[in-house]
């Protein structure tokens, strides 16, 4: 039974990246990753999201998932970790054959953690 679980963890992490795997080179001009804001809300409701994120709605990322490079690694991110729209995010990148990932803090922890992030306009 105990390996059962531990299965099921291992699997339910998968899922996730830590914002200090990111945090490395995130912010270098030839990182990796791209991370995507996906919050279906209009910018005057956002009003900021994670310094350099891209923003990118769930209800539209299908449309677009053409556009995107297949050589990065998306890191896609919601309000808080409990939202759906991260996880719904993720299958549409995984299932397009991207490697990507949910931010395990989402934005509230982000925020939390004092990490950057920058108005929208």
């Amino acid at each position: 039974m105990e390996t059962n679980k531990i299965k099921f963890l291992e699997t339910y992490l998968s899922f996730y990246i830590n914002h200090t795997v990111i945090m490395d080179n995130f912010y270098t001009p030839d990182s990796k990753y791209v991370v995507l804001d996906v919050r279906n809300a209009p910018a005057q409701i956002k009003k900021d999201q994670i310094k350099g994120a891209v923003a990118l709605p769930a209800k539209d990322l299908k449309k677009h998932v053409k556009q995107l490079n297949k050589n990065k690694i998306y890191v896609v991110y919601d309000w808080t970790a409990g939202t759906t729209l991260g996880k719904e995010a993720l299958l549409v990148l995984l299932s397009a054959g991207f490697e990507s990932y949910e931010l395990s803090c989402a934005l509230e922890g982000w925020k939390g953690m004092n990490l950057p992030v920058e108005g929208i306009k």
